[in-house]
């Protein structure tokens, strides 16, 4: 009875609303409708113009991502939960966690329940920790529930039990969790199951099947020749939209639309209780064909939603709201196209119907030329499979070989992106990519920072509000891992409020909700979800329990872990509301918002020192920023620059924020340590990764004054007049600055080319540092360690035309690595080279000075006595 007293309330706490869409009918909302109510729960229906009340919902059931209201749901942390949420949560007599059935895309294993049968105890840990971060669940043993099983052959008990039952699961091989673990996208498993599994069997050269691409419906152009027919439509006339009620909607004069065609458009929208403006400040949607002018400006910067002419083809075809921002050719394309891909000659392989036509678009639209053939003189060879004419031809001519998700990931990044990243060089053998083409949305926050940075300079209420939800929803998704950008809402449990409770109460009150006391360090430390160590992971309990009627008769202990691993997803979630912070110390942090707030913080400290700052702020707001309104984009970028040791943003990252602003305004722009620069910036010469890693490319190096002075001035300095000067610590290092700047621009990187350094693991200050200053300089970086192979090829001293070469090892003296010299001295010899064992200040003096040269000083033998 007191079971059935407790399922009853199983959704008293809660308040549900509804988006409706293909995947979830009016009438299956009406079911589930029902089951809510019988369990305690609230239904409320939408409002009239089809907006939710989400201040009100404590759970949105949606089987989409797809509706207006998606952005402000995850800046309020309200969980949007596919339906399959509900009856998972009425089969388990608790509410299921939120995690596996959010209905975002990028968690492509949302609808997996996975059971591992005779893989490795490693790999299955591998396999099963990276399926949990991109939103599936483990099942311990198979059940009906079970949707994979994951084995080498069928002979293990699991596979014959899935089999003797006929479960509707699938047996699959590892492979394909680990080629959608490279690609970031859920492949047919069709060619990965057991007992005969396609994969195996077939040859790389046998054909497969071209997909079709039902992502791309309606999507394959920015610029269509024709207004489609409806959806379902054969004969008639066009039926009344409903997609249009209540909204305003802006044509844009660039769309260079016939007058026919434009009033054949204006008359759909209005008979569907839409009304068209003239005026930017007045429109919902805005419809342009490029992404410039004041006009495209204005509206993004208001929130407005912004697309093209295919993407209201879209809505008028479907009748059926949807994202601009969720099909690549659904939002204005770039005049210029994507900095960094004119010139570039692009063709296409093994995509066939709407999958080449969309990829020819997007080259065109990313500023390349498509051509459809291929010749020597291609840049690129755009290919769905490792096997076509044009793929052995590309690898004769040694042209870059990709899949279209480089070009899709550059397009909605708005920059070119390596050609040598795995997943794009990734090529199932038995797929066909077609079949996850058109799953990238774009990078909005790219978009803004490249295309309308800033805030308009007379703002509504309305618009400051979209602005916001915008923010907040970035601040609250992933901002690292296989689910960036993925926004998990949190579940309701008015018991307790992490942020008020104190410890006591807080573990009593989880106690009575969970069964199990929330562990107090865990609500100082734990900031976002990730994959379980592999160190942490318990097989032999129940990690994350299955949707399941069936009881356990597992120990105490075993039950208050599984509550407990329950709980964690809701304390992570509580703990990142609660800490909403930056995501990375190069975010944008709200655009201009950081540098309004850090302006109006300083106020009365500038007012003394700059009183034309306090002038400024007495002005009408309207005529703040002139100067922002009449530029028409962000000035180029005239100097890249590194900065290392640099003090004044120390301890202050909204001063950082709004100081890296204001430099880029300057065309100055400060690049993450890596990426191209043509200055280094520091206080004084240091021995830090920055500094050696940049020297060795041949950077100007400067005083950190320069930076300084260019931002108090508002104005690019010469930097030749602030030349890196420090005689001590040239004294301290024995080189001269200057001298070693000239010899890194003779070496172009290969100082240390092809030279063999190894390091070990328990190196002091780790050898990650070590690694990046050596393949900085062209060296060969490897770690070494007790259970180390030969990595040296042994030779014969006569097959050596010179004498021995050397091979380093950095080293400590501790009594762990005195182990490792004999050995690696050993295999040095065998490869007829010449060990030299020393101090990591080896290879910090030699990146210093730019010139090769060994001193016995440096032998670990000698430099620690």
């Amino acid at each position: 009875m007191a079971e059935q007293k407790d399922s009853a309330k199983l959704f008293s706490l809660c308040a549900f609303t509804f988006v409706q869409s293909r995947d979830l009918s009016e009438g299956l909302i009406a079911e589930l409708s029902q089951s809510i109510l019988k369990y305690g729960g609230q239904v409320i229906n939408a409002k009239r113009n089809g907006s939710l009340e989400l201040s009100e919902v404590s759970h949105v059931i949606a089987n989409t991502i797809d509706f207006p209201q998606y952005t402000e749901a995850t800046a309020l942390m309200v969980p949007v939960v596919k339906s399959k949420w509900i009856s998972a949560s009425l089969a388990k007599g608790r509410q299921a966690q939120i995690r596996p059935y959010t209905p975002d895309p990028r968690m492509i294993f949302s609808d997996v329940v996975l059971s591992c049968a005779d893989i490795p105890p490693s790999d299955a840990d591998a396999i099963v920790g990276a399926t949990m971060a991109m939103g599936g669940m483990e099942a311990t043993s198979v059940t009906k529930a079970t949707t994979h099983i994951c084995a080498l052959s069928t002979a293990h008990p699991q596979c014959q039990v899935a089999l003797s039952k006929s479960l509707k699961c699938k047996i699959v091989l590892p492979h394909w969790f680990d080629d959608c673990f490279k690609l970031g996208k859920r492949i047919d498993e069709g060619p990965y199951l057991l007992p005969d599994p396609e994969y195996l069997r077939a040859n790389p050269e046998d054909a497969v099947k071209v997909p079709s691409s039902q992502h791309l419906e309606g999507a394959t152009s920015a610029r269509p020749d024709y207004l489609p027919n409806p959806s379902g439509d054969i004969v008639g006339e066009r039926p009344t939209l409903t997609v249009f009620d209540g909204k305003k909607i802006m044509l844009s004069a660039d769309l260079s639309i016939r007058d026919r065609l434009r009033e054949i458009i204006l008359g759909l929208i209005s008979r569907g209780g839409g009304e068209v403006t003239d005026h930017v400040e007045h429109c919902d949607w805005f419809v342009c064909q490029y992404r410039d002018g004041p006009q495209y400006k204005r509206a993004s910067q208001t929130g407005k939603t912004v697309g093209n002419l295919s993407w209201l083809y879209h809505l008028i075809t479907h009748n059926e709201w949807t994202s601009p921002l969720r099909r690549l050719l659904h939002y204005p394309v770039p005049r210029d196209g994507i900095p960094g891909f004119k010139g570039k000659r692009i063709s296409v392989s093994n995509y066939g119907g709407e999958a080449r036509v969309y990829l020819e678009n997007l080259i065109v639209a990313s500023g390349a030329t498509y051509t459809k053939t291929m010749k020597c003189d291609n840049t690129e060879l755009i290919t769905a499979r490792g096997n076509s004419e044009k793929y052995e031809a590309a690898r004769d001519w040694r042209i870059d070989i990709v899949n279209h998700l480089w070009i899709e990931e550059s397009y909605a990044k708005c920059a070119l992106q390596s050609a040598t990243e795995d997943k794009y060089r990734t090529f199932p053998a038995r797929t066909n990519l077609g079949e996850v083409i058109g799953q990238t949305p774009f990078d909005q926050n790219m978009l803004q920072l490249l295309y309308y940075p800033g805030e308009p300079v007379i703002d509504s209420p309305s618009s400051k509000r979209k602005r916001k939800m915008i923010e907040m929803a970035d601040e609250n998704s992933v901002s690292a891992g296989p689910a960036e950008g993925v926004t998990i809402g949190r579940q309701a449990h008015k018991e307790f409020d992490v942020m008020m409770d104190t410890d006591a109460e807080y573990a009593q009150s989880t106690t009575d909700v969970f069964g199990v006391p929330a562990p107090p360090k865990r609500r100082a430390t734990t900031t976002t979800l990730a994959t379980p160590a592999r160190s942490r992971y318990v097989r032999t309990g129940k990690e994350n329990e299955t949707p399941s009627t069936l009881s356990s008769s597992r120990s105490a202990k075993d039950k208050a872990l599984n509550r407990l691993s329950v709980l964690a997803p809701d304390i992570a979630l509580y703990e990142k509301e609660k800490k909403r912070g930056l995501k990375d110390s190069h975010g944008l942090w709200g655009g201009k918002r950081a540098a309004d707030q850090i302006d109006r913080e300083n106020l009365n400290r500038c007012s003394v020192s700059s009183p034309s700052a306090a002038a400024e702020e007495k002005e009408p707001k309207a005529e703040k920023r002139p100067a922002k309104r009449a530029r028409p984009t962000l000035p180029g970028v005239d100097k890249r620059v590194v900065l290392t040791g640099f003090q004044r943003w120390v301890n202050d990252k909204h001063r950082e924020d709004a100081d890296r602003k204001k430099l880029r305004d300057l065309g100055i722009a400060v690049v993450p340590d890596g990426q191209p620069c043509d200055y280094l910036v520091a206080p004084h010469l240091v021995r830090t990764v920055k500094f050696l890693r940049n020297l060795s490319k041949g950077a100007t190096v400067v005083s950190s004054s320069w930076i300084e002075e260019c931002l108090d001035t508002k104005q690019v300095v010469p930097p030749e007049d602030y030349i890196l000067k420090d005689k001590e610590n040239e004294k301290k290092f024995g080189i001269k600055l200057e001298t070693s700047v000239s010899r890194a621009r003779a070496n172009n990187g290969k100082l240390l080319w092809g030279t063999p350094i190894y390091c070990t693991a328990s190196i002091k200050n780790g050898p990650a540092g070590y690694q990046a200053i050596a393949e900085a300089n062209g060296a060969i970086f490897m770690l070494y360690g007790a259970r180390s192979g030969s990595t040296i090829k042994p030779t014969n001293p006569e097959e050596d035309e010179g004498g021995p070469d050397p091979v380093y090892l950095l080293s400590n003296t501790s009594p762990e690595e005195k182990k490792l010299w004999k050995k690696f001295e050993d295999m040095a010899s065998k490869g007829h080279m010449e060990p030299r064992i020393v101090a990591a200040d080896w290879l910090l003096d030699v990146v210093m000075s730019q010139k090769v040269a060994f001193d016995k000083k440096y032998l670990v033998t000698n430099f620690f006595n």
